[in-house]
């Protein structure tokens, strides 16, 4: 009796993992990526809260002595608070005998004498913060924290907004060519032809000071690297099989140019995204620290850079380590992070 075998076998097809998900996978195994991964994110989460106002909502308190010193460092003298005090509630001159004029006169000492009493309590501070304080005894701690919301806002936007002028430039230059690649060049040869920072420094010089001026200048000025490369790639692009067989089935330049080429270059975009978001937090950094950025009523690490080389001179270093740290801890994560996504979408650059 022969064995009756079934007619059909299902066959069970395993989907292959996408370009995401595996350049995921690539960077999940990078020891150095995940943890810079994870400061970025934590100071993400720190601008956050501090933009909806769940920490340093304060910051312009003023919650110590002038120059308070750190609480490691609470044994030290602080003689510019005392100088301080000394300069508003030390010893008045001798006051002129009015009695013979004014028959209110007994009475001016007594009120000056209460109202000192009142001043002194009212003003009655901390001598000591957790990372010390400013001139106006302002926390520095939160100085540095609500400094970070300003930074790392003009970092993101500005880069979003040059990554974005820079591939659609890009894009049309490298997939319709002719007239429009030749102007589009001349263009981007004005703008490269002035050294960079020379060229922020012009616009920032101009224009009203403001975050939203900021962002622009750094947009306008910074596309020009991400669109030499994505020029590039839809050169390279535009003579591959998967381009022309969208073409033969009738997809529309806007459909290859933005939904089948996009997609194979979003690799050299992201990683381009995540340089200038560090190359703009610097730019800001000293855009402020020139008083050329953000407007006075607001810090960022620019502003706290600026006030600690007068602090420098008193021996007072602790905002310069605070804001300094702060910008260098970001700043490395970032960069560090932006090696480890160039190497997980595109392995052949190992």
């Amino acid at each position: 009796m022969s064995a009756v075998l079934p007619k059909h076998i299902p066959v069970v097809r395993e989907a292959s993992p996408g370009l995401w998900a595996l350049a995921w996978r690539r960077l999940r195994a990078d020891r150095v990526g995940m943890v810079s991964l994870a400061v970025v994110v934590a100071f993400l989460a720190m601008m956050l809260a501090s933009y909806a106002g769940l920490i340093a909502k304060d910051w312009n308190k003023e919650r110590g002595v002038s120059y308070a010193n750190p609480a490691f460092l609470a044994g030290a003298e602080n003689l510019e608070a005392k100088e301080v005090t000394n300069k508003d509630f030390g010893t008045q001159a001798k006051p002129v005998d009015l009695s013979d004029i004014d028959p209110l006169a007994p009475r001016y000492k007594e009120w000056e004498e209460r109202a000192a009493k009142i001043a002194v309590t009212e003003v009655k501070r901390a001598e000591t913060l957790p990372f010390g304080g400013d001139k106006w005894g302002r926390d520095v701690l939160e100085k540095a924290i609500k400094g970070s919301e300003v930074s790392i806002f003009v970092g993101l936007t500005a880069a979003l907004f040059a990554t974005i002028i820079g591939t659609v430039l890009g894009a049309l230059a490298g997939y319709w060519g002719g007239r429009v690649n030749d102007f589009l060049e001349w263009f981007y040869n004005i703008f490269t032809s002035i050294p960079y920072i020379l060229l922020i420094l012009a616009f920032a010089a101009v224009f009203k000071k403001g975050l939203d001026t900021i962002i622009v200048i750094l947009a306008l000025t910074g596309w020009t690297g991400i669109y030499r490369l994505v020029r590039a790639e839809y050169i390279k692009h535009c003579g591959r099989e998967y381009v022309k067989a969208a073409q033969a089935i009738g997809a529309s330049h806007f459909s290859r140019m933005f939904v089948h080429i996009l997609p194979n270059a979003s690799h050299v975009i992201l990683v381009q995204l995540s340089q200038h978001v560090v190359q703009f937090i610097k730019a800001e950094v000293i855009l402020s620290f020139l008083g050329l950025g953000v407007p006075v009523d607001m810090v960022s690490w620019g502003t706290m850079l600026a006030e600690a080389q007068n602090e420098l001179v008193i021996g007072k270093w602790w905002q310069l380590v605070a804001a300094g740290a702060s910008m260098a801890f970001l700043v490395t994560a970032f960069s560090m992070l932006t090696d480890s996504l160039r190497d997980a979408l595109d392995p052949k650059l190992k």
